[in-house]
C-alpha cells in the first residue's frame, strides 16, 4: 500500500511538471503599443536626451545664481614672532591676532547681460524639450519599421510554407501521372527542382525572420523569445499635400527647436555686446577681531560697504571679435532654419507621394491576388486531368506566390507610410500617446 501511494505521488508530481512546462516556456507576446511603451522606457538614446534636458535645467539655475549675492564667511589666525613696541613704549604688534567675519558680494553689468543669460538658459530648456520630443518620434518610427519588418517576413514565411504545400502536391500528382504514362520524366524532374528551390527560399526567409526579430529586440530593448500581436490595419482619408505641409511647419518639434536656437543666437549677440558696459560690484562686510595682548589701535567690530565700477576700455580687440563671432552664429542659425524648412517640405512631399502610392496599389494587388489564386486553382485541376502542361502550373504558381508576397508587402508598407506621414508632420508621438491612454 505504501509503495502504491508513493508511486501515485510521483506520477502526480511528474504530471504537474509536464503541465507547467508549456506555461513556463511560453514566449511573451507584444503589440505595437507594448513595444512603443517599452522602448520609450528603456531606450538609451532617449535617456541621453533626457539628461540633456536635465543639464539645460541646471544651466538655468547657474544663470539665476549670477543674479543673487554671494555670501561667504572668513576667519584667520596670525602668530607673530615677537611683540613690538614704539619709541613711547606702546604696543604696536601683539603676540597673536585673530579675526572672523561675513561678506556679501554682488556684481552686475550695467547692460543687464545677466538677465539676458537667464533668458537664454530658459530658452535652452525649451529647445532641449523639443529635441527630446523629436528624438522620441524618431525612435517610435524605428520601432514601427522593425515591427512591420518582422510581420512582413513572417507573412513571407507563411507564403513560403503554402508554396511548399502546393509544390509538394504538384510533385505527387506528377509522379502519379508518370506511373500511368501520361507525362514524361522531365515533368517530375521539373517539379522536384521547383520544390527544392521552394525549400531553399523557405530556409532563407526563416533565417531572415530570426534576424528581423533580433533587430526589433535590440531597438526596443527586450530579451528572450517573443511573439508579435498584429494590430488592426489603419486606413485614413488622405487630404491635400499642402495640408500636411502646413501641419508640419507648425508642429514639427525639430523645426521648433531650430526656431528657438535662432532666438538664442539673437540674444547671444546682445549678451556679447554687454561686455562693453561697465560692471558694478557691491560688497557688505562685517569683521570681528581680537589680539593678545591688545594694541591701543584694535577695532574689535567693524562693518562697511563697498561699491566699485570697473570699465575695461581696451583688451586688444577681444570684445569686438566676440561680437562678430556671435553675429556670424546668428546668421548661421537663421540660414539653418530656412534650409531645414525646405528639407521638411521635401520630406512631406516624399511621404505624401509614398502614402498615396501605397494606398492606390493596395486595391490593385488585392484584385491581382484573387485572379492569381483562381488561375492557379483552375490550372492545377486541369493538370490533374491532363488538360494543361507542367509549365502552365509553374507559371500559375509563380504568379500566385508573387501576388501573395506583393500584397503582404503592400499591406505593411501602407501602415508604415501612414506612420511615416505622422512622423514628418510631427504628430506621431501625440497619436501614440492618445492611443495608449
Amino acid at each position: 500500500m505504501i509503495r502504491r501511494n508513493l508511486f501515485s505521488v510521483v506520477c502526480i508530481f511528474l504530471l504537474a511538471n509536464v503541465v507547467m512546462v508549456p506555461v513556463c516556456l511560453s514566449a511573451d507576446e507584444y503589440s505595437l503599443s507594448d513595444l512603443y511603451r517599452i522602448g520609450l522606457e528603456r531606450a538609451e538614446r532617449i535617456k541621453i536626451s533626457e539628461e540633456d534636458l536635465y543639464i539645460a535645467e541646471r544651466g538655468k539655475d547657474k544663470a539665476m545664481a549670477l543674479l543673487l549675492p554671494q555670501v561667504s564667511a572668513f576667519g584667520n589666525y596670525t602668530k607673530y614672532t615677537e611683540e613690538k613696541l614704539n619709541t613711547a613704549g606702546a604696543l604696536i604688534q601683539p603676540d597673536k591676532a585673530t579675526s572672523w567675519g561675513l561678506r556679501a558680494d554682488e556684481s552686475l553689468s550695467l547692460s543687464g547681460r545677466e538677465l539676458t543669460a537667464l533668458g537664454i538658459s530658459r530658452e535652452n530648456i525649451i529647445k532641449s524639450r523639443y529635441d527630446l520630443y523629436a528624438i522620441r518620434e524618431v525612435y517610435l518610427l524605428n520601432i514601427a519599421l522593425a515591427y512591420y519588418d518582422v510581420l512582413r517576413i513572417k507573412k513571407a514565411l507563411d507564403i513560403s510554407e503554402s508554396n511548399l504545400e502546393r509544390l509538394t502536391k504538384y510533385r505527387d500528382a506528377a509522379q502519379k501521372r508518370l506511373k500511368v504514362g501520361e507525362v514524361t520524366k522531365t515533368v517530375v524532374l521539373r517539379a522536384e527542382g521547383e520544390l527544392s528551390g521552394a525549400r531553399s527560399d523557405y530556409v532563407k526567409v526563416k533565417n531572415a525572420l530570426e534576424l528581423a526579430k533580433s533587430v526589433l529586440a535590440r531597438v526596443v530593448g527586450i530579451k528572450g523569445d517573443f511573439q508579435l500581436k498584429e494590430e488592426p490595419s489603419e486606413d485614413i482619408v488622405i487630404p491635400s499635400e499642402s495640408s500636411y505641409l502646413e501641419i508640419a511647419l507648425s508642429t514639427r518639434a525639430d523645426l521648433k527647436s531650430l526656431e528657438v536656437q535662432k532666438s538664442i543666437a539673437e540674444k547671444q549677440v546682445r549678451f556679447t555686446k554687454g561686455a562693453f558696459w561697465p560692471t558694478l560690484s557691491l560688497s557688505g562686510v562685517y569683521v570681528n577681531a581680537d589680539q593678545s595682548p591688545e594694541t591701543p589701535s584694535l577695532v574689535r567690530e567693524s562693518s562697511y560697504g563697498l561699491a566699485t565700477i570697473n570699465f575695461p576700455f581696451f583688451e586688444g580687440g577681444l570684445r569686438y571679435a566676440e561680437v562678430k563671432e556671435a553675429r556670424a552664429k546668428e546668421r548661421q542659425s537663421a540660414l539653418l532654419y530656412e534650409d531645414y524648412k525646405k528639407s521638411v517640405g521635401v520630406e512631406v512631399q516624399t511621404a505624401y507621394l509614398d502614402l498615396v502610392t501605397q494606398k492606390e496599389i493596395l486595391k490593385f494587388l488585392e484584385d491581382q491576388l484573387v485572379y492569381a489564386r483562381d488561375n492557379y486553382n483552375a490550372v492545377a485541376k486541369q493538370f490533374e486531368f491532363g488538360l494543361s502542361q507542367s509549365l502552365d502550373v509553374m507559371d500559375a504558381n509563380t504568379l500566385l506566390v508573387t501576388a501573395e508576397r506583393d500584397l503582404a508587402a503592400a499591406v505593411y508598407n501602407y501602415q508604415v507610410a501612414i506612420l511615416r506621414m505622422k512622423k514628418v508632420t510631427g504628430t506621431l508621438l501625440k497619436a501614440v500617446a492618445g492611443n495608449q491612454s
